[in-house]
């Protein structure tokens, strides 16, 4: 098992969701329900869900296409995202 991988997901993965919307559905349910335990094993197993679809499809991805091909996807996909958020906020302020 490569440990500095397994400890770069977990870091990765632990940044990314702090403060997120689920985290905050998982605060807002365990507040307001009698179960709280009931709420860790369900948000949890929802994200270990999330995770193995994540990994299951990007595997399959990186099998069908190079890396190469994956990063220029990667970094269009960034662009064309950045580009849309400057566009909608220059219109926001005319």
């Amino acid at each position: 098992m490569d440990w500095q991988l397994l400890g770069l997901s977990f870091i990765t993965v632990f940044v990314a969701e702090i403060g997120d919307k689920s985290q905050l559905a998982a605060i807002a349910l365990s507040g307001s329900l009698k179960s709280p335990r009931t709420v860790f094993l369900g948000t949890v197993s929802a994200l270990l869900l999330a995770s193995l679809l994540g990994v299951l499809v990007g595997g399959g991805v990186a099998y069908l296409f190079p890396v190469r091909i994956l990063k220029l996807i990667a970094a269009i996909g960034f662009a064309f995202i950045g580009i849309r958020l400057l566009w909608s906020r220059e219109a926001e302020c005319d």
